[in-house]
């Protein structure tokens, strides 16, 4: 569990703020303190004392909070890179799916010996989630475990407009209380002085396009909507590892949301990868309905057109001759 390979190389001085959002600024100063203050903790609980028992030091929390295309998760990835090992990067999801694998005893002792835990996309769809990562960060933390993560959302509203939050409140509030909240503001830099979404590609170029392409996928929507439902999300990682470039036809709008969130889960996994999309049908920032993104998980499904269209707008790999 590493940062992705689109943030294999990035640091805090990679980072480039705009300089009309100062919060930005700030982000990377926080950033960085946090990650010198990490360093520090985990040196001092790797230390055996001369004599007496080896007092406990507890872990530090940081909340990255902002927009989407903000460098939020930049940033998680330069903490990442900053800290000394063992240390652990994951989205909220694999994390999740990681204490599932491994059960949670296993789970706490496998990364109690960590300096720092990143969280990507951190998100609360459900009770069970709540208990369990409040349970689990909670335990970390207690052992020397630094928590980061990054969300839309600020912690003491996770898991609002999705299941009853004010029957969860408690633990809510012992996550919110984990983390320093920073707010990270600005545009999406994904889309920032660039044109709206292109326009598909027609079905005659699709198959011309993925034929010149090597390495690529060419797939019909439908299709590959109903062979997603047959996969653990945890496994869309594998579906598309070695994959150059890919290529859908017929896209439509999604109107069912178990469909629509394994989307979502597809257009992170892409965006990791940084594996270029083109589609033929509709436009990808057409792809959820109205109804989806007023509803409770707006912000995932905002983040995944954002995704899509910087996918759509990356150079496929050389043609073949």
């Amino acid at each position: 569990m590493v940062p992705p390979p689109t943030f294999d190389e990035v640091s805090f001085a990679s980072y480039i703020p705009d300089p009309k959002e100062p919060s930005q600024a700030a982000a990377v100063r926080k950033a960085e303190e946090f990650a010198g203050a990490v360093t520090k903790l985990h040196k001092a609980a790797s230390k055996k004392p001369l004599f007496g028992k080896k007092k406990p030091v507890s872990g530090i929390g940081l909340y990255l909070d902002g927009g989407f295309g903000v460098g939020k998760t930049h940033l998680l990835a330069s903490i990442y890179h900053s800290v000394p090992a063992p240390k652990t990067f994951g989205t909220f999801g694999e994390v999740t799916n990681l204490v599932g694998a491994l059960g949670f005893n296993n789970a706490v002792e496998r990364l109690a010996g960590n300096s720092v835990l990143c969280i990507d996309e951190f998100e609360l769809d459900d009770p069970g989630d709540t208990m369990l990562v409040s349970r689990l960060l909670s335990e970390l933390t207690s052992r020397g475990v630094s928590i980061v993560a990054t969300s839309n959302t600020l912690p003491g509203q996770l898991g609002e407009g999705r299941f009853a939050a004010q029957d969860f409140l408690r633990e809510i509030k012992k996550l919110g209380a984990l983390f320093e909240p920073i707010r990270v503001d600005g545009p999406d830099y994904r889309h920032r002085d660039l044109p709206p979404a292109p326009e598909p590609a027609s079905p005659e170029q699709l198959v011309e396009k993925a034929s010149a392409t090597p390495g690529s996928t060419l797939d019909d929507f439908d299709e590959l909507l109903a062979h997603l439902s047959t996969l653990h999300p945890s496994r869309y990682n594998a579906l598309i590892n070695g994959v150059s470039a890919v290529y859908i036809s017929g896209v439509h709008q999604v109107t069912d949301q178990a469909v629509a969130l394994r989307v979502v889960v597809l257009a992170d996994r892409l965006y990791d990868a940084g594996t270029p999309v083109t589609v033929s049908g509709a436009k990808l920032d057409q792809i959820f309905s109205q109804e989806m993104l007023d509803g409770g998980y707006r912000k995932k499904y905002l983040r995944a057109i954002s995704r899509l269209l910087a996918l759509s707008r990356f150079e496929a790999p050389a043609t073949a001759a």
